[in-house]
This record gives structure tokens, C-alpha cells and sequence, in this order.
């Protein structure tokens, strides 16, 4: 085998590779965008509700392959015509990136070991069902029915044979869906860990159609969601064991390992990017 296959512009590259990620304007998604953009993607859709932020991103790309598609993957219907539209311009697609979602409601004042049940529950079953509800559909049931809406424009992206690894979902996740610890919410960490056990029971029943299931956790990363906690990006050890929220090029890395030739071999994995949070705290990881 020739050294020249082991360099990391050969292993990490996403040349020609055709990408769909949900929620790809901002955040965790939009630091998704940029890295497959950059790094040879031949075109990256990103879907959201809002027309600003996305046309903000792919104007902000200098590649010109991102392609902005406003809509709302809680829609059945708004996915499959997303779906044939994309299916009309290039024919198949070989990554789907679920990363769509959504805070959801939070405790108004945090109890604490000395709380007073009443005050436990005043702060935690205030959510109207109808917010519990919304949080699910976008951060789980959505992840589900885009999987279901593209998996024919996958199976044609393996049969298309542009790259050589095998066409994939990858799920964005939480280190909520294993923490014990409640930072604000049970719903968000129920949603995470349903969408997590989601991608576990893909990765098996797509077994035979030769597409790939995996999923990112993250821990803190700079975004419009997570910006109230952020604060300065500095934290205590005994919070976050390297003491900062993760960076753009972190996530960048991650990505890129899991979509290129370098993560090819990964299938039913889950990579926790949450600098050493969970090693601290009580979870089920």
C-alpha cells in the first residue's frame, strides 16, 4: 500500500461527497456545514425554518456549495418535498446529518439537595404537555421520519458509487442522554436518550441495506442554544474536566472522521465529545 493513502488529506477529505444536514445554519450544525464544505463536499444542503440564518451560512461559505432549503422537519410532507428536490438535482445523497433540535422547556429556578419537594415539582412539572410534546417531535420523532424520508436518495447514493464509503446517518445527540444530573430539564436528556437508542436500533435494521448509523454526543459548544450557559466559555474543573467549551474545530474533526474514508469502518458507534464531562458526573455512559 502506498504511504500517500495514509496522509490526512487523504484519509479526512470529503471530496465529492453529497450532504444533507438538518438544522446546518447554526451551531453544532452550521460548524458541521463548514467542515464538509471546505474539505471537497460536492454539495451540502442544510435545511431549517428560517430563511436568514441559512442563506447567512451558505453565503458566508466561500466554496458555493452549500445549499440552503427552508423547512420544517417536524412536516412529513415539507421533508418529501425537500427530498424530491434534492432528488431532482443530483439524484441520491450519500449523508444525512439528523442534527435538527431544540432546548425545550426549563426550570424557572433550579432546586437544589435542600429543595423542598413542593419546590421540586413547582420547578419541574410546570411545562404545559403541548412544550414536552414540540421538544419531542423536533429533537426525536423529526430525527426518525428524516431518516425514513431519505433513505432512498442513501441506497441510491451507495449504488451511485461516488465515494467509497457506504452511505450514512449520523445523529446528533447529547451527553444529556446519558447524564443523571439535570441541568434545567428532564425533557431535553429523555429526548437525547430516545434519539440515541433510535440510532442503535438503525444501525442494525439498516444492516442490509448497507447504510451506516452513528451519533455524536456533544457536550458544550458555542451556540444560539446553549449561549445562556456558556457565559465566558470558562469553567471549573470539577465541571468540565478541561475547563472550556469545545471549539468549531473540535466538531470540524469529528465530522470529518466519521464522513470520510477515515471513520468508514464505523458503524452503530457513538463518539462523546464533551471534554471529560461525563468521566465526572453520574451517568448511565
Amino acid at each position: 500500500m502506498a504511504t500517500s493513502t495514509l496522509h490526512a488529506a487523504n484519509l479526512f477529505n470529503v471530496n465529492g461527497l453529497v450532504a444533507v444536514i438538518t438544522g446546518g445554519g447554526t451551531g453544532i450544525g452550521l460548524m458541521m456545514t463548514r467542515a464538509l464544505a471546505l474539505n471537497g463536499a460536492a454539495k451540502v444542503y442544510i435545511i431549517g425554518r428560517r430563511k436568514e440564518p441559512l442563506e447567512a451560512a451558505a453565503s458566508s461559505i466561500e466554496t458555493g456549495n452549500v445549499i440552503p432549503i427552508v423547512g420544517d422537519v417536524t412536516d412529513k410532507e415539507v421533508l418529501a418535498s425537500i427530498v424530491s428536490r434534492i432528488e431532482s438535482e443530483v439524484g441520491y445523497i450519500n449523508l444525512l446529518v439528523a442534527n435538527s433540535g431544540m432546548a425545550g422547556p426549563q426550570a424557572t429556578q433550579i432546586p437544589t439537595a435542600s429543595s423542598s419537594l413542593s419546590e421540586f415539582t413547582a420547578a419541574y412539572g410546570s411545562p404545559s404537555v403541548s412544550d414536552v410534546v414540540k421538544t419531542f417531535e423536533l429533537n426525536t420523532v423529526a430525527v426518525y421520519f428524516s431518516v425514513m424520508a431519505f433513505l432512498d436518495l442513501l441506497d441510491k447514493g451507495n449504488k451511485k458509487g461516488n465515494v467509497s464509503q457506504t452511505s450514512q446517518v449520523i445523529a446528533t445527540s447529547s451527553i444529556t442522554a446519558f447524564n443523571r444530573n439535570i441541568p434545567g430539564s428532564f425533557i431535553y436528556g429523555q429526548t437525547k436518550a430516545a434519539t440515541t437508542h433510535l440510532m442503535k436500533q438503525l444501525s442494525t435494521q439498516l444492516v442490509p441495506y448497507d447504510i451506516r448509523c452513528n451519533t455524536i454526543a456533544p457536550g458544550l459548544f458555542p451556540s444560539e442554544m446553549a449561549a445562556g450557559i456558556i457565559g465566558s466559555g470558562v469553567f471549573p474543573r470539577e465541571r468540565i474536566p478541561l475547563q472550556r467549551v469545545g471549539t468549531e474545530e473540535e466538531m470540524a474533526g469529528c465530522i470529518l472522521f466519521l464522513a470520510s474514508k477515515a471513520g468508514a469502518y464505523c458503524t452503530h458507534a457513538l463518539i462523546v465529545v464533551d471534554g471529560g464531562r461525563l468521566a465526572i458526573q453520574p451517568s448511565s455512559y
